[in-house]
């Protein structure tokens, strides 16, 4: 039984509570955190891919653009991370190792190893 099918969707976790979820497993921790960090990718790169759009069209100025597109960043970064497609966070998770649980001299696993 994985977090979505017991009613907890890991990518909509803050970070501080991601890591003490005992509710997920460590695949769905590192998961969710390579999520994370692509939509944070994302957000540099669309901030600065929009730079010349909003210098060509200055329809709204000042502070009220700044937070507008800072929203549209933020959205269009977490739903394209979210889709899976970009492939950043699956590149991610091959990088970041499960922890593996210590085993003593009869084969038993104990705590995993930090």
């Amino acid at each position: 039984m994985n977090a979505v099918s017991r009613g907890i969707n890991p990518a909509d976790l803050p970070l501080d509570r991601l890591a003490t979820n005992s509710k997920l497993s460590e695949a769905e921790k590192v998961n969710a955190v390579s999520h994370h960090f692509e939509a944070i990718l994302l957000r540099q790169f669309l901030t600065e891919a929009q730079k010349p759009i909003l210098k060509a069209n200055n329809a709204l100025s000042g502070a009220s653009n700044a937070i507008y597109q800072d929203m549209i960043v933020t959205h269009l970064a977490d739903e394209i991370s979210k889709t899976g497609m970009f492939g950043l966070a699956s590149a991610f998770q091959s990088q970041m190792p499960l922890p593996q649980k210590a085993s003593d001299e009869n084969g038993k696993r104990d705590a995993p190893i930090e």
